[in-house]
């Protein structure tokens, strides 16, 4: 009998690495029910039909499906980001001591950052985190440092991006502690699957990997070593890759499964406790690095945060979760109030006794016994009146959800004030505003500020970038070195704050400026019209523009110049009009009196001519 062959004969177990492996399968296990109900949700979202959907149960023969919560995400996500983003300067530095609060430095971080956000694409990263905030109520995401290279037709090394990089992690490629009080101290394992040539192509980009070579070179040899063994041949000792029907179909595959441990690891056959630990394990069998935290934030470099938080609970719930059965509720009627019209287009024919062959078309003929009889039997025309239903029930879904109809540009019937309008926009808001601004504070916030650390630790060149507006009169570029971003302080993304104040002040100003007391000379004396002027132009959000609509009494300069130029004008067509009578009088051959008082023989001072 042939011996069975032992993955151990190719590469021996690690411990750690082992304890790492059933700490995913662990993890992943306790989330089963949350991954159960988002998958539920993205089948709605995508859905073209009910047969795609746990709909498709119902005996309907239409299979209509209302996308409403498609409709919901979209809403959310594009009021989101105007809110986060309502302008270049979302984000602000702040510093701990005098040193790193002057406005050198300010000035300094921001644009460098400014550069690195536009240049590393961040808010498309930060867009699709927002997708994920909305579709699974969790959102995780990391910051790097990269150096991302090509090679031109010549040979020479190109660098395409070099800076701090934001990232987003999949939540279905990263699992953790539930339990634990907080995201932090939770011990997190994230998994990656990566080809041989992905892992080769890593390593010769040099990316500031520290694990990338020994995990290559092994992961090469072992598979190497795989070659011409059979399956039948081939028994793996409790190792089961996600994804892969077997260890022998996860080791032909050509993939390489990374899994990344972060926190606290006791090992229990060496009895050490690992504090801070951050080890890299390939293909759960060995570890290619470990070590600690590499941050001098003391701390992973990954970030979380959840929509509607469960108590004693890290995993967060969706805003579209608990909306899934009124969706279910809305294809029901609208499938239901479908085939109702169906019956009552063509109905069911009730026939009784003998009644010959006869098609169901105008003016057709039916021809039967004495006794005979044909009926057609139509539902009642009362389910017609699901459409009250459906509409009650996707406004409510809207509202749920923290996403008024306000927000998609309908308003609310009834007359109101604008006193009274404004007082329910911000009411009908504050589900959206916390929620955003929860997403800016537990996310947005420390991801800055990771990608800030990321660069003050890891850049090592001067690095040019450009700075000041988008006008070209106004644009400098300035070498950035890492001792520059050294300072003590963070960043503050400020856009949905901004963005909530920015239009309550807009109201107040246009109420302010349109009320009766502000057209008494007696109250409107003592009201600066240059402030207004510049908190007219600040509210606006015109941004660069701002810059030149706006200076302190441009307008009586423009019109000082709009008069010097007309009366230059005037001067011109007088002096055209006299001259013009002359240049016909010396064509003519005669000579022209050049003042109209001689040609009556009228001397300037009101003597005769001689």
């Amino acid at each position: 009998m042939a011996a069975v062959f032992d993955i151990k004969n190719i590469a021996e177990e690690d411990s750690i690495a082992k304890e790492i492996g059933n700490l995913w399968v662990h993890y992943k296990s306790q989330r089963a029910v949350w991954e159960n109900s988002t998958k539920e949700v993205r089948e709605y979202l995508v859905a073209t039909d009910t047969t795609h959907t746990s709909n498709s149960a119902l005996p309907w023969k239409n299979k209509t499906t209302l996308p409403k919560l498609t409709q919901i995400r979209d809403t959310l996500h594009a009021n989101y980001m105007a809110a986060l983003f309502p302008h270049d300067d979302w984000f602000v530095w702040k510093g701990d001591n005098e040193d790193s609060e002057t406005l050198e430095k300010r000035r300094v971080i921001t644009e460098y950052m400014k550069n690195k956000i536009r240049q590393g694409r961040f808010k498309q990263t930060v867009s699709k985190m927002l997708l994920d905030y909305i579709d699974m109520g969790n959102v995780c995401g990391s910051a790097t440092y990269v150096n991302e290279t090509t090679t031109d037709n010549e040979g020479n090394t190109v660098t395409v991006y070099a800076g701090c990089k934001a990232n987003r992690v999949s939540m279905h490629d990263i699992v953790f502690d539930v339990t634990a009080p907080d995201f932090y101290s939770a011990p997190k394992v994230t998994r990656s699957i990566l080809t041989i040539g992905e892992l080769s192509k890593m390593r010769e980009q040099g990316e500031n990997i520290d694990w990338i070579d020994d995990a290559f070179l092994n992961a090469l040899e072992l598979r190497k070593s795989m070659a011409g063994v059979s399956r039948s041949r081939f028994k793996a000792h409790g190792l089961m890759v996600d994804g892969f029907s077997s260890a022998y179909d996860y080791f032909k595959s050509g993939k390489v499964e990374v899994l990344e441990f972060e926190g606290d690891l006791y090992d229990q056959n060496e009895g050490n406790l690992h504090k801070n630990a951050r080890i890299i394990v390939i293909d759960r069998l060995w570890v290619a690095w470990q070590g600690t935290f590499d941050s001098w934030l003391g701390r992973s470099n990954k970030e979380h945060a959840g929509w509607r938080e469960r108590p004693d609970n890290l995993m967060a719930m969706s805003p579209l979760e608990n909306l899934v059965g009124m969706q279910y509720r809305i294809d029901h009627l609208e499938n239901l109030k479908a085939d109702a019209f169906d019956l009552i287009a063509h109905p069911i024919v009730y026939q009784k006794g003998f009644v010959e062959d006869w098609d169901y078309a105008p003016n057709e003929r039916i021809y039967g016994e004495v006794d005979s009889d044909v009926q057609f039997l139509r539902p009642d025309t009362t389910v017609l009146n699901a459409d009250m239903q459906i509409d009650r029930l996707m406004s409510h879904m809207e509202m749920m959800a923290g996403a008024p109809r306000e927000a998609a540009g309908f308003r609310t019937p009834g007359e109101k004030t604008k006193y009274e309008v404004q007082s329910l926009e911000n009411a009908a808001s504050r589900i959206f505003q916390h929620k955003i601004a929860y997403f800016e504070e537990m996310m947005l916030e420390p991801l800055l500020n990771q990608m800030l650390e990321q660069s003050r630790r890891n850049l090592d060149t001067v690095d040019l970038i450009r700075m000041g507006t988008e006008q070209e009169d106004s644009v400098e570029f300035m070498s950035i070195t890492a001792e520059d971003l050294k300072a003590s302080g963070r960043l503050y993304p400020v856009g949905s704050r901004h963005f909530a104040r920015q239009t309550q002040l807009a109201q107040n100003l246009m109420a302010v400026t349109n009320s009766a007391a502000y057209q008494d000379p007696a109250v409107n004396n003592h009201i600066s019209g240059l402030e207004v002027a510049r908190q007219m132009m600040e509210l606006s959000d015109l941004g660069g523009a701002g810059d030149s609509l706006f200076a302190p009494n441009i307008r009586i300069a423009e019109q000082l110049d709009s008069q010097r130029l007309a009366q230059a004008a005037e001067r011109e067509a007088q002096n055209e009009a006299a001259i013009d009578p002359q240049l016909a009088m010396l064509e003519g051959g005669e000579a022209a009196p050049t003042d109209p008082l001689v040609e009556m023989g009228i001397q300037s001072e009101g003597t005769p001519a001689q």
